[in-house]
């Protein structure tokens, strides 16, 4: 009987590793902006497409001009950049998204308000 229950806890963990496995195999990845990159304008990118959670976005840019803040929601209405907001610079950026809301803009002088920012929700 002790076997048995071995048994049961050894495919049980064999499962929950699989599972893992499959969530982060599935994960989508995505250039924002497309073949355009992140550029002024991109607001209107993540219209009609679905995130979910663990989803990759892939920030293409030219690092001396732009970068990617990750911001709250009212950083992004107001083009503000809360205190400790996590800041990527190397012009290729790869962002996973949580669960829920999930806003970034560009930190460069008026890029935001041109556009320069995106808010996505993920599944």
């Amino acid at each position: 009987m002790a076997q048995g229950r071995g048994s049961v806890m050894k495919c049980m963990t064999v499962m929950l590793c699989l599972m893992v496995c499959l969530k982060t195999c599935f994960a989508a990845n995505y250039t924002v902006g497309d073949v355009s990159g992140w550029h002024l304008g991109v607001s209107g990118w993540p219209k009609g497409k679905s995130f979910k959670a663990g989803d990759v976005l892939e920030f293409k840019y030219t690092k001396f001009f732009h970068d990617v803040v990750v911001v709250d929601k009212r950083g992004y209405k107001w083009c503000r950049i809360p205190s400790g907001a996590p800041k990527f610079t190397t012009g290729e950026d790869r962002v996973t998204l949580k669960k829920g809301e999930n806003y970034f803009i560009c930190s460069f002088r008026f890029h935001c308000l041109f556009g320069m920012k995106i808010a996505v929700t993920a599944e």
